[in-house]
């Protein structure tokens, strides 16, 4: 079918060759994370919930690194759909250094890990000073893996924005692995290791980031993508394309952390009714969430990399037609999503049988809920993919402002002012994304998005 609304097979057969795999790979992360979820959890709920704190600051590092590697896929895409292999290599170089930076800063952030740093996702937690001397002792295990992440994670980006998506996956899977195997033998001391318990879940992911960078690294030298330079040639910076692909990470990294400050607002709200069990509860029913979540990064990077192409080759008017086949076919995967996260509710007893019997009714809870909203997700998340792909990034930041406000003042609203149970708060609070969807929609009839940023005269 080929119309307004539905595109070609040919079409979706393409998005789904590039979704599909970096779906696979982000369903192997997930899996091995509610795999160590599953293993922490078996430590009780204080241990479990102290990781999860420490995930919560490691949350919003993630969100920008993310960001970074997402300001340059816009110009990735955009220079392979023109044939513009500097530009891609301009490209590579800016995510290298600016992931890189953070990568360190972060690191020793993490080996400093100050109490307050917790203590403020805590308060008024009953079980909070057992939970922070967790959160520490895990953040500076791990510590030394932000850096080896953050060059794997520009290396990654850039082979998916250029449609080498199987190599990334293959890798992705054996660093998952290695995760798994360290974490059962340090977590719990196996094999004649000692019992580290949170600090082995640490350790674990540091040796299994060290062994996806030397793989990618052995990959792109022996592969030689388009966008690999020279190592001598490092600092030959276009420092213009780079001022303007910052400005570009400016206001999408202000969406970004805006969404992931009031998520980390939300999570601290969220411990203040309870105890331990809602920490780990809550933080259980993400885990399994994330199974299912996958379907975003697919639809996000599988829009960026066939719309940013047709805009860099100068097909605007295809894409425009491809826009509204994204958003049609974003719908559809979300329903098929939706189903796919009830059925797994089944995990909860599974996973979490080491947990209390509170806490896995909210992490129940929580799963129904990021169910229930799949499919309006998959469109929203098909939106910032057609604006972003086009250089527009004001209408993520218009969008999160609004919305955001909206969601915080509705969250300290029936946290303060009700009796409400976290799961049923976050059912009412999410009502607001639906604001997010409708400012989205009359964003992208203004046409911002379609651009060429690879053409001459948008470069100067």
């Amino acid at each position: 079918m080929n119309n307004k609304y539905f595109g070609t097979w040919k079409f979706y057969k393409r998005a789904l060759a590039i979704a599909i795999p970096i779906m696979l790979q982000l369903f192997i992360q997930n899996l091995v994370s509610l795999i160590d979820n599953f293993m922490v959890a078996g430590l009780g709920d204080v241990k479990m919930s102290g990781v999860n704190v420490a995930g919560q600051i490691i949350f919003l590092f993630m969100i920008l690194i993310n960001t970074l590697c997402m300001s340059g896929g816009i110009f990735m895409s955009q220079f392979k759909g023109a044939g513009d292999k500097r530009g891609m290599q301009q490209t590579f170089r800016f995510k290298l250094f600016l992931t890189g930076f953070f990568g360190i800063a972060f690191g020793i952030l993490c080996l400093i890990a100050p109490k307050g740093m917790f203590a403020l996702l805590l308060h008024n937690n009953t079980d909070a000073t057992a939970i922070i001397e967790q959160s520490v002792r895990y953040s500076k295990a791990v510590a030394a893996s932000w850096i080896l992440m953050c060059l794997s994670q520009s290396i990654a980006s850039s082979l998916r924005e250029v449609e080498i998506v199987r190599p990334p996956l293959v890798i992705s899977i054996i660093a998952t692995l290695v995760n798994t195997f360290f974490n059962y033998v340090l977590i719990y001391g196996h094999f004649g290791a000692p019992r580290l318990e949170v600090a082995g879940a640490g350790y674990a992911t540091v040796i299994a980031r060290a062994v996806e960078l030397l793989l990618f690294l052995i990959y792109v030298n022996y592969k030689k993508p388009d966008f690999l330079f020279r190592i001598f040639t490092l600092f030959n910076i276009d420092v213009a394309l780079g001022v303007k692909i910052l400005r570009k990470s400016v206001l999408i990294l202000l969406s970004e952390l805006l969404w992931a400050f009031s998520e980390t607002v939300a999570t601290a709200l969220y411990n203040t009714l309870g105890g331990a069990e809602v920490v780990s509860g809550m933080a259980g029913g993400f885990a399994i969430c994330n199974l299912f979540f996958i379907c975003f990064s697919g639809i996000v990077t599988a829009t960026t990399v066939i719309v940013g192409q047709e805009l860099g080759a100068g097909h605007l008017d295809v894409a425009r037609q491809q826009k509204n086949w994204v958003l049609t076919g974003s719908v559809i995967f979300g329903c098929i999503f939706l189903v796919i996260g009830f059925l797994t509710t089944l995990l909860v007893p599974v996973v979490f049988a080491s947990l209390t019997v509170e806490a896995r009714a909210i992490a129940r809870g929580v799963i129904m809920v990021g169910a229930f909203y799949l499919p309006l997700w998959a469109f929203l998340n098909a939106q910032y993919a057609i604006s972003r792909a086009g250089g527009d990034v004001k209408m993520g930041a218009i969008c999160d402002v609004v919305a955001n406000i909206a969601y915080i003042g509705m969250m300290f609203a029936l946290v303060l002012l009700t009796s409400l149970g976290p799961i049923a708060i976050y059912f009412y609070t999410k009502v607001t994304d639906f604001l997010k969807a409708g400012i989205a929609h009359w964003w992208l009839k203004k046409e911002k998005w379609v651009v060429n940023l690879a053409s001459v005269e948008n470069q100067n």
